[in-house]
């Protein structure tokens, strides 16, 4: 008889943001975020983790920059003593600007190699008034 392992639980909380540059809107509310929320959160069922998805319309974070959009997205992992940082914190530099890329690699990191993502308290020079307390 094989052991039932209880999923490790992951929140992806969105924040609103203020767009104060066209060039770095994305559509969080859209089809393709929303396709690939699903698509990330069924691949990372299959891996033994329950990822959730949800907002936080009362925290707005004003858009500036590519670093400011990194601060939209906050991982929370509790069994690994994670709340609420954001991808900047996570990955560090973003290698194309490819923010459903950036949250991937956040996730996986946060699921796999929890151990590779700084504790809250060290500074990380992306973050900009996050909230996420880094």
């Amino acid at each position: 008889m094989m052991a039932c392992r209880k999923m490790k639980q992951i929140s992806m909380t969105v924040f609103d943001q203020e767009h104060c540059r066209r060039e770095w809107f994305f559509d969080f509310d859209g089809e393709i975020f929303h396709d690939f929320c699903t698509t990330l959160t069924r691949e990372m069922k299959k891996l033994g983790i329950t990822l959730t998805l949800l907002r936080n319309r009362d925290a707005v974070i004003k858009i500036n920059s590519y670093a400011d959009l990194l601060n939209v997205v906050k991982i929370s992992s509790p069994d690994d003593g994670h709340s609420n940082q954001c991808i900047g914190h996570i990955i560090g530099k973003s290698e194309h600007l490819d923010i459903m890329e950036d949250i991937r690699t956040a996730v996986r990191r946060v699921a796999f190699a929890p151990e590779t993502v700084a504790p809250s308290s060290e500074f990380r020079k992306v973050c900009h008034n996050c909230g996420c307390g880094c």
